[in-house]
Parts: structure tokens; sequence; C-alpha cells
């Protein structure tokens, strides 16, 4: 992690979009930053491009998808996010292109957020971790719908839908950077992030005995961005100002 000094987030905003590929990406931390949000009265909603029906080994995908749509659902509800929405693409098949691009900018038009939270498009992340091919795709396909979302031209079959451009997006940014840019404190937030990736049951039960357990991994992730925001615990961000 870059040892830059981050920047404080700040709280000039009032809704936040989330948009990854699957169930429990947006737990490994960021719902810390998201019970904060909530807390101070922020929005925040949540659209998953898959139902993350291809992550558990030992259940079918027609059971796991649908127990994974509804562990999610209860893990937004922990960190105060009552709208959690599904895209239709395939977990594992996510394709970087206009069909991914168009849906997320479709979210973005009907949202309308202040900013926007997905995951890192590299090749690594945190800790130089290689990233997964869907959460490339998603953060990359995100990273242009933002722009997508306020042109009238690029998808105007979007505008026949009756969602008219949003070009309201002032802030970009994503979780899991090598490169973080700033951090949102979450002093006080620790038990619920670590509740919210508790809630994801099936699919902790299905994890290897020597992956590490939520409260374990939670800690770790909030420790490591609080001792290079020079606090406690934190959620640091990569973030890309839109003015």
């Amino acid at each position: 992690m870059s040892q830059t000094a981050l920047e404080p987030f700040g709280d000039d905003f009032e809704r936040v979009l989330c948009v990854v590929a699957h169930p429990d990406d947006i737990e490994y931390g960021t719902s810390a930053a998201v019970a904060t949000w909530t807390a101070a009265g922020k929005t925040v909603t949540y659209f998953l491009l898959t139902r993350g029906e291809a992550g558990i080994d030992t259940m079918h995908p027609s059971e796991a998808g649908p127990a994974r749509e509804q562990e999610e659902r209860a893990s937004a509800s922990v960190v105060g996010v009552d709208q959690v929405d599904f895209g239709t693409h395939r977990d594992g098949n996510i394709v970087y292109g206009l069909d991914l691009r168009r849906d997320i900018a479709r979210e973005i038009r009907r949202r309308r957020p202040d900013v926007v939270v997905t995951g890192d498009y590299g090749e690594r992340f945190v800790a130089g971790m290689f990233n997964q091919a869907d959460h490339r795709a998603v953060g990359l396909a995100c990273a242009d719908a933002v722009a997508d979302a306020g042109n009238r031209w690029i998808f105007p079959e979007l505008v026949e839908e009756g969602l008219e451009p949003w070009g309201g997006v002032r802030r970009l940014c994503f979780g899991g950077s090598m490169r973080p840019t700033h951090f949102v404190d979450v002093a006080g937030h620790l038990e619920s992030a670590v509740a919210s990736l508790e809630a994801h049951r099936a699919y902790n039960e299905a994890l290897p005995d020597t992956f590490p357990k939520p409260r374990e991994l939670v800690t770790m992730v909030l420790e490591m961005g609080g001792k290079a925001a020079g606090v406690e615990h934190a959620v640091v961000l990569d973030v890309i100002e839109r003015r």
C-alpha cells in the first residue's frame, strides 16, 4: 500500500452506489465505510452484477445463487442498506464490453449517486494479491459507465427506458487499491462490518479452514487502513474527483 499521505474522505455527499461483481465483495472491509455513511444519514445502495452462483464448490449454482443473494441482502441490512439489486451476468463469466457498461450506466442513472464505489481493476490489488477476472471487468466497466451515464448519446436506449443522463457523480472510488488516496475513519463500526461478513454463512462455511475467519480478516483490513491513515480503523480508497 502506498505510503503517500491520505486525505479524509469528507462528508459532502448524500447518495452512494456500490457496484461489485459478487455477494461478499463489499463485505471485505468496504462495509465499514458503508456503516459509517448510513449512520451519518447518507443513502447507500448496492448493485451486484452476479448472484455469486459459482462461488460454492459443494453447492450447485441453482441453489447457491438464491442462497448467496439472500445472504447479501441480510449482510447489507446489517450496515443500513435496504436497496440491493442484482444483474444477470454469470458468475465467473463477466466480460468487459458494452453490455456490461450499459447495465452499470443504467443503475447509475436510476440511483443518481454523488459517489460511486467499486473495486480496483488492476491485475493486482492490495498486498499484491492477484485480482480475480470478474473484479477486473466490473471495476473497469464501472469507471467507464460513470462517464457513459452522463452522455445522452452513448446509450440512447436508456433514455427510451425513461432514464435521463446523470452526470452528477463527483467521486469515483476504488476499493482494494495498492495506491489509495483517501480514507474513511470507521471508528465504532468494526463490529457491524464483521457481522456483515459473517452474514455470508453458506459461503464462509465452504471456505478452507486455513482461510481467515470474518473477524480476523475484517479487523486486519481495517487496522491496515488505519495504520496508513493514522487512525485506529479506516477504509482506504483510490478516489478520482470529477468536477
